[in-house]
């Protein structure tokens, strides 16, 4: 299964592309804003199945990113994973009411990675 990472940090998108390395997802492509995400999502040859998002970076946030997944319905059950520091609890009520499958708040552990994706793909599939 594809999955995409979209994180402004080279660390970040490092971290979680070796952290989903050890749970067995190889293929990984990664995107640094949501902008760049939007055109990975729609022009990717191999259906993604998997997203994993930031929320604050610069051009376009995770959840500008989210609510454009949601709104297109090809990619409307696409499993979303917001992995994030924000901690807010007003913008955790708006990332699950845009459409998120779960949230993981960083720093993230790989055990916690793996709980939050198995979430998220259950609530997809729902």
């Amino acid at each position: 299964m594809r999955v995409l990472v979209v994180d402004d940090t080279l660390a970040m998108r490092t971290t979680l592309r070796t952290m989903l390395d050890g749970l067995g997802y190889k293929d990984v492509i990664d995107a640094v804003n949501g902008n760049d995400a939007w055109s990975k999502l729609a022009s990717s040859e191999v259906a993604v199945g998997l997203i994993l998002s930031d929320q604050n970076m610069p051009e376009c946030t995770g959840i500008e990113f989210l609510k454009k997944v949601r709104a297109d319905a090809k990619f409307a059950k696409l499993p979303f994973l917001m992995v994030t520091s924000e901690g807010d609890r007003g913008f955790l009520l708006e990332a699950l009411k845009s459409g998120a499958s779960d949230i993981a708040i960083k720093p993230i552990t790989v055990d916690v990675l793996k709980e939050k994706i198995a979430r998220a793909m259950a609530k997809a599939a729902q």
